[in-house]
């Protein structure tokens, strides 16, 4: 029933009364648990995650107690994974998650904050002290409906705010800067703090902001992004220069974003969360050094903008040589019908079905073929779920992890 209703038009609309409230009791029921922490949110497209991690594991490095909440994983010193597909909790969860956060002594919290979520009042009462921008790009129209709304519900986090970090490369900069009077800028092309002196490097980047000197252990132009607006955290709540190279560099991996699988094949694996055409592009960007064939596996959720399916069918073609097309996680919509619009894009772009571009339905079968077709030198992507747990279908939630699967079948491959 819950389904059908969600398909009728202005129904998020119609509901947000009901969201409302929902977040006041929550947040009345647990004391306002976030009132006694430094919070620390972070929003845009693509970044968020990996940018909460840097700044969670530069404050814990620098000797504060520190929680984090994000897509991959919540707590403090032993992180639980998230199981459910959905960034920022509904309201209840969220406040009883913060109300344990807070009793560990923590004194920052580390809050990864959508569109959703600000949106229907999920964060109503979470006093933010710093708000973290990275990106704005296609993503979540199928919610919005349109690119203005969905600017629009970011931009309430800047509004609470009291200092924002803004990306000074992202257009939708100048309306977040309408919307806050203390606020800084960073960025590679622009903006008061920018990166200079860049080093990219298949392990990591290396640069430097005015005295500070920067180094990441995870590769591509988007985390000098994720990166410096971590510095910048850093630099507002007092910490040395010293400390912020320390804290980011200390960083090894986040889970699902950008992590290469060694089993000892001569090929190269990489399993990363990307999912937008933004994403994709930039994983695309920063592999872009490669001399062997690139072989993608890639599919869209069901019940999600279908208007994204075909740019990225035309993406993964344009930069790969042979691309996969196969299930994410479908729910109630035909998979057919989704990986069609994939096949259409890619077929503009000049991708011949059966011959360098291929239809699988089953995930763990796609990947497997991706890893025989593979050949010494060459790069598999498996793109678009990266941490998930689960694979969700018509029937519920089946558990799938493709770190898992693709270490299980290279092993098996010996």
């Amino acid at each position: 029933m819950k389904k059908a209703l969600e398909k009728l038009p202005f129904y998020n609309q119609a509901v947000l009364p009901y969201h409302f409230a929902q977040s006041i009791v929550a947040s009345a029921k647990y004391h306002h648990p976030a009132k006694h922490l430094r919070v620390i949110g972070v929003t845009g497209t693509n970044g968020k995650t990996t940018t909460c991690f840097m700044i969670w594991q530069m404050l814990r490095h620098a000797g504060f107690k520190a929680g984090l909440m994000t897509t991959v994983a919540y707590g403090v010193d032993k992180l639980e994974p998230e199981l459910g597909h959905m960034t920022t909790v509904d309201s209840a969860t969220l406040n009883r998650r913060i109300l344990d956060i807070k009793n560990q002594g923590v004194e920052f919290l580390v809050l990864e904050v959508t569109s959703h979520a600000l949106s229907e009042f999920r964060t109503l009462g979470i006093p933010f002290e710093i708000a973290v921008f990275t990106n704005l790009t296609h993503d979540h129209l199928d919610y919005h409906k349109t690119f203005t709304r969905y600017r629009a519900a970011k931009g309430k986090l800047f509004k609470k705010a009291k200092f924002s970090i803004l990306n000074s490369d992202d257009p939708a900069t100048k309306y977040f800067e309408t919307l806050t009077k203390n606020y800084t800028t960073y960025g590679i092309k622009s903006g008061k703090n920018r990166a200079k002196d860049i080093k990219m490097a298949v392990n990591g980047v290396k640069y430097s902001c005015g005295d500070i000197n920067i180094e990441t252990k995870i590769p591509g132009e988007f985390n000098i992004y994720n990166s410096l607006a971590t510095a910048l955290v850093g630099q507002k709540l007092g910490l040395t220069s010293q400390q912020i190279h320390d804290g980011i560099k200390s960083l090894d991996s986040v889970e699902g974003r950008m992590n290469i699988i060694d089993e000892g094949q001569p090929f190269t694996v990489i399993v990363d969360y990307a999912h937008t055409p933004d994403a994709l592009e930039k994983v695309f960007d920063s592999v872009k050094g490669h001399t062997g064939r690139i072989i993608s596996v890639h599919g869209g959720a069901g019940r999600r903008d279908p208007l994204t399916r075909p740019i990225r069918g035309r993406i993964l073609a344009k930069y790969s040589d042979i691309v996969i097309i196969t299930e994410d996680d479908s729910r109630d919509e035909d998979p057919e019908t989704i990986t069609a619009g994939f096949i259409e894009g890619a077929e503009k772009e000049g991708k011949i079905l059966g011959k360098d571009l291929f239809r699988e339905l089953d995930r763990k079968k796609a990947i497997e073929l991706a890893l025989k077709t593979a050949k010494k030198g060459d790069l598999v992507l498996i793109l678009g779920k990266g941490h998930e747990k689960t694979i969700l279908r018509a029937d519920g939630p089946h558990p799938f992890e493709d770190i898992k699967v693709v270490t299980k079948l290279l092993k098996s491959k010996d």
